[in-house]
């Protein structure tokens, strides 16, 4: 429901509604993919020594972080509804990364274009597609169906806190291994510092930098326990790593949002 249903309904009725301009949605897009690239780069440093499994485990729950049912609420409460838009941005570059690299990482064979078709496959892909096609024609629903899908969107945020805490629920044992401990460290740490590298690099500021940085700050992907028992990866490093950080995120977000009017002026 969230992920074909309701996700959708909210990224067409931001793509409709959105104030951000093509210059700060293209910044966005290659600062997300400059810090993500560096971020994959540490992570296979640090991991060096470690089996590859392991390696590869910890290196994508480095890159994919909790962008939908973490993320969008945070900004949202965070930014308000602009941060929100910027937000479903950054969601979708996450989907991407996570069904191409993400099965790449985790020992899948059908490698970089199974990802892609698992992406073209997603109704949020479409549903911005659409909303991109509207708003370049210059085109607008019939009002009942605006509002239906707009009503629709709405229902994403509560759902996907819902999902949050029952994925959070069923969570084991968080084992305190070294890599459980890189993984978080290098997720929490390392990830916002790239993202307000690669922010200033392009030229982002405001609203998209801190966008930038707050989607960074997310925890990792309970969806990559779900790649990681798919393709047979080191799960339990990856099962700890995702409650480990999820908990760890809380505080550290706490400290973030304060600080982020400073940070991006």
């Amino acid at each position: 429901m969230g992920l074909y249903g309701f996700t959708p309904a909210l990224a067409f009725d931001s793509m409709m509604k959105t104030q951000i301009s093509a210059q700060v949605g293209t910044r966005i897009v290659i600062a997300y993919l400059v810090m993500t690239v560096l971020a994959a780069a540490i992570s296979w440093l640090v991991t060096l020594r470690w089996p590859v499994s392991t390696r590869r485990s910890v290196t994508a729950c480095t890159i994919i972080g909790n962008n939908g049912n973490f993320g969008l609420p945070i900004a949202l409460l965070a930014l308000g509804d602009a941060g929100l838009e910027m937000a479903v941005v950054i969601f979708v570059l996450s989907l991407v990364v996570m069904f191409t690299v993400g099965p790449l990482l985790f020992g899948s064979s059908g490698g970089i274009v199974g990802g892609l078709t698992t992406v073209l496959r997603l109704p949020v892909t479409w549903a911005l597609v659409a909303a991109g096609l509207l708003r370049a024609f210059d085109l607008r629903l019939p009002g009942g169906l605006e509002s239906g899908i707009a009503l629709l969107g709405q229902a994403a945020i509560p759902l996907v806190l819902i999902q949050l805490g029952v994925q959070m629920g069923t969570s084991g044992k968080i084992h305190r291994t070294p890599p459980v401990i890189a993984a978080v460290a290098l997720r929490a740490v390392v990830v916002p510092a790239l993202a307000v590298g690669a922010g200033l690099l392009v030229g982002l500021d405001g609203l998209g930098l801190a966008s930038l940085i707050l989607a960074a700050a997310m925890p990792i992907a309970v969806n990559n326990l779900m790649l990681a028992r798919e393709y047979g990866a080191d799960s339990d490093t990856v099962a700890s790593s995702v409650v480990a950080s999820t908990f760890l995120s809380i505080p550290i977000l706490v400290v973030l949002i304060s600080l982020l009017p400073s940070i991006t002026g």
